[in-house]
């Protein structure tokens, strides 16, 4: 058993290293080819003459775009970087070490291609048009770091916009909850309460919380059991600053009306007494979340302080307090409840179905095969969550994602649960060979010593 000082040494290790390894590898990620060039004769295939016959193609037939080219294995990570991993408004340079080691999770998780795209702009129309004009040559969209209610404002005219024919996901909002969610399952199991019958405490309102209502609500939870709470305290009907803001803020004033049927006022030590679950996406701790709240909870109760880089209360101390089950964001601790475990399965899944558009049906499909695939290897209070390590999870996640695409009829492929396994697997297998080759042959060169 680790001491206090331990663990702390131990959080706080992967920034140290962060600091010694991305100014010695200079970026996490490159371009790398996929064909053959076994002379300079081949560059009349894969560039002039050649190249002209698959774009004449292209042309007359729109859709050989995904044949001819790397279009349907490619994301666009697009942020603003006006709300990055708990730092707040850091800008789109400062942004770009998050989106590039989104992009390396993206390849050696799921086998998806992804570019970072940081914008030098905050206003949402403008993130809009960027993602409009840069569409064909992705075959989706992750939106990431965007500020609330920026947020909601840029995905929710983007999903509608009958221009945009590629899927557009928040990954902070959507891959969240999903994530969420997928731990919900799992700790209720191991506590042995009913979703419809549990009480929810929310800490902080922004997207990520939002989503995670809304997965919630869908799964069973009840509106009435549900008491939210943003930096002002809880939300309920008589918030006026809520209300003057409502158009603004519509998903807010929604929990407003609809939440809280106790009418609670007050603030997180209020939301959180005589709850079940509190799942925290606020201000990164320690000390956001103070252990006598948690000691106010229901008996068997489970947390979720899932903020980074550091969690809103240390898992120690929830467990100290009482809580049965504890997940936070980081893969140091146990129950890691991180959207890594997400988004490159779901986009594995719609890229291979081309699917149009990503459905909370999908992300409940992600959520529900992630704890499934758990519980079947076997779960305890420690262990609710498949870790990244576990790389069956992904291919199997895909999967869910993908036939639950071409049930609800937005996916452009047809393909078999077998056909759609094996594709999958052979994509990530693919990257992750091509990187111990490199890694083996000294192209990728081993990290200094500390």
């Amino acid at each position: 058993m680790l001491t206090k000082e331990e663990l702390l040494a131990k959080a706080k290790k992967p920034a140290e290293d962060a600091m010694r390894l991305h100014p010695f590898y200079q970026g996490k990620i490159q371009t790398a080819p996929k064909v053959e060039i076994n002379s300079f004769d081949d560059f009349g295939i894969w560039y002039s003459p050649g190249v002209a016959a698959p774009c004449r193609d292209i042309h007359d037939h729109p859709d050989k775009v995904f044949e001819h080219t790397n279009k349907g294995n490619t994301v666009a990570i697009v942020s603003d970087g006006t709300r990055v991993l708990g730092l707040g408004d850091i800008g789109p340079e400062a942004a770009l070490p998050v989106m590039e080691g989104k992009a390396l999770l993206f390849k050696y998780l799921g086998g998806v291609d992804a570019v970072p795209i940081c914008l030098d702009t905050k206003d949402p129309y403008r993130i809009m048009l960027a993602v409009k004009l840069i569409q064909p040559n992705y075959g989706g969209i992750n939106l990431e770091d965007i500020s609330q209610p920026k947020c909601f404002r840029v995905l929710d005219m983007l999903r509608s916009d009958p221009e945009v024919r590629i899927p557009v996901w928040h990954d902070d909002q959507q891959g969240t909850a999903t994530v969420i969610l997928a731990g919900v399952l799992n700790a209720l199991k191991i506590v042995g309460k009913k979703i419809e019958e549990i009480k929810v405490s929310l800490i902080g309102t922004g997207s990520a919380n939002v989503a995670t209502l809304r997965l919630l609500l869908a799964s069973g939870v009840q509106w009435g059991n549900i008491y939210a709470c943003d930096s002002r305290g809880l939300l309920h009907p008589g918030r006026k600053d809520v209300e003057a803001r409502k158009i603004e803020y519509v998903d807010k004033w929604r929990i407003c009306q609809h939440s809280n049927a106790e009418g609670r006022t007050g603030g997180p030590a209020e939301a959180m007494r005589g709850t079940d679950l509190c799942i925290a996406l606020s201000k990164p701790g320690p000390g956001t979340i103070l252990p006598e709240w948690v000691s106010g909870m229901n008996e068997q109760a489970v947390i979720f302080p899932a903020a980074n880089p550091i969690p809103e209360i240390w898992p120690w101390e929830a467990k100290a307090a009482g809580a049965r089950v504890v997940g936070t964001g980081r893969s140091d601790f146990p129950n890691q409840v991180n959207n890594s475990l997400v988004f490159p399965a779901v986009f594995r899944g719609v890229l291979d179905v081309r699917a149009r558009t990503i459905t909370d049906e999908m992300a409940i499909a992600a959520a529900q095969e992630i704890a499934r695939f758990a519980e079947e290897r076997g779960i305890d209070e420690d262990n609710i969550m498949p870790t990244m390590d576990e790389w069956e999870v992904f291919p199997r996640e895909a999967v869910a994602v993908a036939m639950k695409a071409q049930e609800q009829g937005v996916a452009r492929l047809e393909l078999s649960p077998d056909e759609l396994y094996r594709q999958a697997e052979a994509k990530i297998h693919e990257a992750r060979d091509m990187i111990q080759v490199l890694m083996d042959n000294g192209i990728i060169p081993p990290a200094p010593e500390a």
